[in-house]
């Protein structure tokens, strides 16, 4: 048996089990794959899939095993390519960042920068997306850390780690009537038609949740996953905005005053930001450092001890 088998089978499972789309991935031919794959299970003596003619079907139940034998084996390959890179690159290489727009637009920009001025030969490769395809990044070792509000603490394969607490704000054009209100109730919001986040970004969840706790039916006329987006149709007239508060905070400096902003940590509560790394994942030291930049919460020991299975969580 050998890597290229491992491989294979791996990635059969990720492109559901369609052997064409596996091998275009793998830049190889699909009677390649299959017969690699046939190779392994004669080797070992059992069926990892079950078959339809030559169309895979559905991992077996010994298959399983397999599958979680192999992960283990690729993860452990992969952490020793990290520390070789480690201690013949000193500290040079790549951090992969896997992370949604807001966090990409409006938190990382500083810690980036001064991960830079503090490891110059560190390149840093940014993967925007979905909460969830911010955790199938790092599982899938696109990324070494992963930072997002949601779902990263839903995957048991990842060791997350609370990295800082937002709130939601209000934002609308100055002569708005609600911009004369100090203090914004769920039933003032309720009445006017609402720009927001789409529902599986940004802390979206807990102000459903809270419209829904008051039987309150939220009258939305857009949704988004950009920010910037979100405070442009604010601004043409489509209705006011409710937006992260990392994405007004520079707006006044800038000059970009046409906007009142209200807090609404009141009505939807604070949200956690959290980091995420794979369970047994070998991190690099410019990842603990990148970390400890993100949140003063977060230190090189905190990390190590977490990725080694001591305690699963950390309160703030």
């Amino acid at each position: 048996m050998n890597l290229h088998q491992f491989r294979f089978v791996q990635e059969a499972v990720r492109r559901n089990l369609n052997l064409t789309e596996a091998a275009k991935a793998l830049h190889t031919s699909q009677p390649g794959v299959s017969k690699a794959i046939i190779e392994l299970e004669e080797e070992l003596g059992v069926e990892i899939f079950a078959r339809h003619g030559k169309r895979l079907k559905r991992v077996t139940e010994p298959g399983q095993h397999v599958l979680k034998s192999i992960e283990l084996i690729m993860r452990e390959v992969g952490n020793l390519k990290r520390i070789g890179e480690q201690f013949s690159a000193q500290d040079s290489g790549t951090l992969s960042i896997a992370t949604t727009h807001t966090q990409a637009r409006y938190v990382l920009p500083i810690p980036v920068a001064k991960l830079r001025e503090a490891y110059p030969k560190v390149s840093v490769s940014l993967h925007q997306g979905s909460p969830d395809q911010v955790a199938r990044m790092v599982l899938d070792e696109v990324a070494e850390i992963g930072i997002a509000t949601e779902s990263l603490s839903d995957y048991p394969e990842l060791v997350t780690l609370p990295c800082y607490e937002w709130q939601h704000v209000l934002v609308m054009p100055l002569a708005h009537p609600l911009a004369t209100k100090d203090r914004i109730t769920l039933e003032d919001i309720a009445g006017e038609s609402l720009v927001t986040y789409h529902p599986s970004f940004t802390g979206r969840t807990r102000i459903d949740a809270a419209f829904a706790q008051k039987k309150l039916k939220p009258r939305i006329a857009l949704e988004a996953i950009d920010s910037d987006v979100i405070k442009t149709y604010v601004r043409l007239g489509l209705g006011i905005g409710i937006v992260a508060e990392m994405a007004v905070r520079d707006d006044a400096g800038n000059g970009n005053s046409d906007l009142a902003v209200r807090p609404l940590g009141h009505l939807f509560g604070q949200n956690l930001a959290r980091v995420a790394f794979k369970r047994g994942a070998y991190l690099r030291n410019f990842v603990y450092r990148f970390a400890e930049l993100l949140s003063d919460r977060l230190d090189r020991n905190l990390i190590a001890k977490a990725m080694a299975g001591q305690g699963t969580d950390y309160e703030l």
